[in-house]
């Protein structure tokens, strides 16, 4: 079953958690129906890449409303392919949200438990880990290129909830819209940071084309990670979405040669 689904122009939700948990706000934007102009054309999220910060406000405001989780509210992050994982409070609102000045440094991850706190990271091809363990209220997001995928931030988040008292077969996880594996080629430096990886893992994520070319699938590399931390693979579920593939759809660093846009990934629970 596919997690997305289409909710308008600007963002895919995850439906079936947006539909058991009425108060969790959760999605996945698309490049549509915002300001930024070309070659950010239409709804970037990133203040990293060249955008004019006003038209990035914007969208964002524009997502905001939509969501009616308002802006002031959003966390955002200086994202660096690394596994720093931040826990965040009520205290923590509207840093990221508006500037990148004030975004929590060096972290690909958030986690919390409170209501009126909206996570977002952003993303061109990496892959955006959702995670949510319901009896406990942890909610959770994590950016995973190769190198934050290799290094275990999937694992990470998983360590950081145990030390919560969480036990990981009752975290649920979505793995979403990210570059697949037929757009991705990588050489045989980063198969071998993967091998150490995955050790024990028997359906490797990778398939050799050609000599120092192999095909890599990160959706399924993050699955095989999660899952050697204990979570049930009935408790994942993977998009079939790809960001290079739906050109229409998706910004894509890898296919617009570096020069583009971001999307971004949210969660969080509304207050009442």
């Amino acid at each position: 079953m596919e997690p997305f689904v289409k909710k308008d122009t600007t963002y895919y939700e995850i439906q079936d958690w947006a539909d058991k948990y009425q108060d969790l706000v959760v999605g996945f934007s698309t490049k549509h129906g915002g300001f930024s102009k070309e070659p950010f054309s239409t709804l970037n999220f990133g203040f990293h890449v060249g955008d004019r910060d006003n038209d990035v406000c914007q969208n964002r405001r524009t997502l905001a409303n939509m969501l009616d989780f308002p802006l002031k509210q959003w966390v955002g992050a200086e994202q660096t392919h690394q596994t720093t994982i931040q826990k965040v409070t009520k205290s923590d609102s509207g840093k990221g949200s508006s500037a990148y000045s004030d975004a929590f440094k060096k972290t690909d991850g958030f986690y919390t438990s409170e209501s009126g706190l909206l996570l977002t990271l952003c993303y061109a091809d990496c892959v955006p880990l959702y995670f949510i363990e319901p009896n406990k209220r942890l909610i959770g997001i994590a950016h995973a290129g190769w190198r934050g995928s290799v290094a275990g931030i999937g694992a990470e988040m998983i360590s950081r909830w145990q030390g919560e008292g969480t036990n990981p077969s009752e975290v649920l996880v979505v793995i979403g819209p990210s570059i697949c594996e037929n757009c991705y080629i990588v050489d045989e430096n980063v198969i071998t940071l993967l091998q150490n990886t995955l050790q024990d893992v028997e359906n490797k994520p990778y398939h050799l084309i050609k000599e120092n070319q192999y095909r890599l699938n990160l959706q399924e590399l993050n699955k095989q990670i999660l899952m050697n931390e204990g979570v049930l693979e009935e408790h994942i579920l993977m998009t079939k979405l790809c960001t290079s593939c739906n050109h229409d759809v998706f910004f894509s660093h890898r296919r617009d040669n570096g020069k583009t846009g971001r999307m971004i990934s949210f969660i969080g629970w509304k207050e009442a």
